[in-house]
């Protein structure tokens, strides 16, 4: 069943209330370590992260608003990091190419999701089971956007960069999410990097 929207109770403003709320996603992506999420109790997460059950619904109305929130959380860090690098590369340089700017961007986000790799496919997985319409195109929407910080130095008119960013996002998402909901223990990941650079080369970035 999917929920209509991520819904938490009580947000955590205090630093103790939200080590608490991320005590229980810790716990939730540890028990997903061992097996589906399907089978993994609240009173199993509240065991493991050390808090009462009353204390899982001072937070979350359900088990499946946690696991919304954890996917949430794995974009948004993803999104982050990929900006800070980014930012990274052009303070480091300031005569880098676009095409090989573009590949070591890439390549870093390759590297993140092969380091953690299983976690990747339950989010790909989980992604289609728990969230809806809505939360997705919300996710979705985060990734083009942060294509377009990444892209702005390179590309000065907005809706080029509107557009290449919506591309990119198409596929690098499109190529590794495919690729880890089929095969979750994937190995080839520099052929799968490969295939990426290569099809973007194909894309007019900057007609």
């Amino acid at each position: 069943m999917k929920n209509s929207a991520i819904q938490i109770r009580r947000k955590p403003r205090q630093s103790r209330a939200k080590l608490t709320q991320e005590a229980l996603q810790e716990s939730f992506v540890r028990l997903l370590h061992e097996r589906p999420a399907s089978q993994i109790t609240i009173r199993e997460i509240t065991d493991l992260a050390g808090v009462g059950l009353g204390t899982f619904y001072e937070y979350f109305s359900k088990k499946e608003d946690l696991i919304a929130l954890t996917i949430h959380l794995h974009v948004k860090h993803n999104a982050e990091s990929l900006k800070s690098y980014a930012q990274s590369l052009i303070k480091l340089s300031t005569d880098l190419e676009f095409q090989a700017y573009l590949e070591r961007i890439i390549h870093f986000q390759i590297e993140q999701i092969q380091a953690k790799q299983f976690l990747w496919s339950q989010v790909f997985l989980l992604e289609r089971q728990i969230s809806d319409i809505e939360s997705y195109r919300k996710s979705y929407a985060m990734m083009v956007q942060m294509w377009q910080h990444i892209l702005k130095p390179f590309i000065q008119d907005d809706e080029q960069l509107k557009s290449v960013a919506l591309n990119m996002q198409r596929v690098c998402y499109g190529f590794v999410s495919q690729t880890l909901l089929i095969e979750p223990t994937f190995k080839d990941w520099n052929v799968l990097e490969m295939d990426i650079v290569q099809f973007l080369k194909k894309l007019d970035y900057r007609s």
